[in-house]
């Protein structure tokens, strides 16, 4: 076996991975190195749900899959070697693939992926592949659109807990009654055995995450960017926290700022993860409900707290409860009940959608838009070649979206640099 993988040494990937690699990370194979390396190098270059990514992955082995893409191969020819692997992928029509490897390319700089694992090092983070034991294997229900890798802070052994755990997300700005039943149903469910699963948000996610850490129980929080990026910045000391007494997961490595696209994204792996999803609080425009909407996708068990009926903070609950068959509970005996006895029904015919293509932009249809405002800036302009990298996307895609972007009034151009409109 050759010594190197894609001009890195086997040597020097190994001291990059033994610091992040739980269990056996000194005495990986050359083989184990280099698909170790890959998965994390797949996490620099896609962004989260990329079920391109991850069908030529499958297909392939992500070893072989880095190595088509570092060295450019021609798409028909990759298409041609997935159908001889005998998958029944996606990525095998040869446009689809095409479009994929451009989106891709901007990306492509192993010098990013030693960074992040070296970032992950300083920062005592660990690397978890869908190879490691400890993968929480209730992400297959998310198929092509599964985590290529994540990244985690805290102590793995408390991995196996997902097992039994509840999802309790909610709006932002929650009020006082929202607050006070995250609180009470966490600290009733900690105390049941449940671990307690949000996204380390403002409002009902802190709420529940606090109950928990004063259970001295655990509690997973699933961030939208790199397990170093502690946002929101106010709960900063809450997210330290759960790195020292749960867990802190992300899908990106580490230097990876969150963004509107990557929270609608990393709501799927909280859906996922937990046994059973409860939205405590929710306006009708609250995030908490595409997290609603992944887990009635997968057919998870999903429940509602009801609130007053003239309360706009809960109007986001009672839909769920009334077009959605979401299950109303009230205590914390009821959604452990929710999670312990609901058989798994069947999935929803539609995902909930939001009020608007900006908060939901997978229900629109205007996933590109989101990205790509996600990589403008207002203050300064940018060129093609950086916001297809920010963004992910291919360049001729970017010129594309920037086109409707501008007919709609939301950017303008500067000298062949755009910038997004205030």
């Amino acid at each position: 076996m050759a010594e190197d993988f894609l001009g890195i040494a086997h040597s020097h990937i190994a001291d990059l991975l033994t610091p992040i690699t739980h269990g056996r990370g000194d005495d990986l194979t050359g083989d184990e190195l280099e698909t170790r390396f890959a998965w994390a190098a797949f996490s620099t270059l896609v962004e989260p749900g990329d079920t391109d990514a991850r069908a030529l992955v499958q297909a392939l082995g992500p070893a072989e899959a880095l190595r088509i893409v570092v060295h450019g191969e021609a798409a028909d020819t990759v298409a041609a070697r997935m159908r001889e692997a005998d998958q029944a992928a996606a990525l095998s029509v040869t446009p689809r693939l095409m479009a994929a490897m451009a989106r891709w390319k901007p990306r492509v700089a192993l010098s990013t992926a030693t960074r992040a694992l070296t970032a992950a090092a300083h920062l005592r983070a660990f690397l978890l592949t869908p190879d490691d034991t400890t993968w929480p294997l209730t992400l297959d229900a998310l198929g092509d659109g599964a985590p290529l890798a994540l990244w985690v802070r805290g102590d793995l052994a408390r991995l196996p807990e997902l097992n039994r755990s509840i999802a309790l997300v909610g709006a932002r700005a929650a009020t006082g009654y929202g607050e006070h039943v995250a609180m009470e149903s966490a600290a009733g469910l900690s105390d049941r055995g449940f671990a307690i699963v949000s996204g380390g948000a403002y409002g009902i996610d802190g709420a529940a995450h606090r109950a928990a850490l004063a259970s001295d129980r655990t509690t997973v929080a699933f961030l939208a960017g790199g397990v170093d990026r502690l946002y929101p910045a106010g709960n900063s000391r809450l997210l330290e926290r759960i790195a020292h007494s749960g867990l802190l997961i992300g899908e990106l490595p580490c230097g990876s700022p969150p963004t509107r696209w990557r929270f609608l994204q990393r709501n799927r792996l909280i859906a996922a993860v937990a046994t059973a999803t409860v939205v405590v609080e929710a306006g009708r425009r609250s995030g908490s409900l595409n997290t609603a909407g992944h887990a009635a996708m997968m057919g998870r068990p999903l429940g509602a707290v009801p609130g007053p009926i003239t309360s706009p903070a809960s109007s986001g609950c009672h839909r769920l409860i009334r077009e959605y068959d979401a299950v109303c509970v009230t205590s914390a005996d009821e959604m452990a009940e929710l999670a312990i006895g609901a058989a798994v029904s069947e999935p929803a015919l539609a995902p909930v959608a939001g009020t608007d293509r900006r908060t939901h932009a997978t229900a629109t249809g205007a996933a590109e838009e989101t990205r790509l405002l996600d990589a403008l800036s207002t203050r300064r302009s940018r060129p093609i070649a950086d916001i297809a990298a920010r963004s992910g996307l291919s360049a001729a895609e970017v010129m594309a979206t920037l086109g409707r972007l501008e007919l709609a009034g939301w950017v303008v151009e500067d000298e062949g640099s755009w910038c997004k409109v205030h």
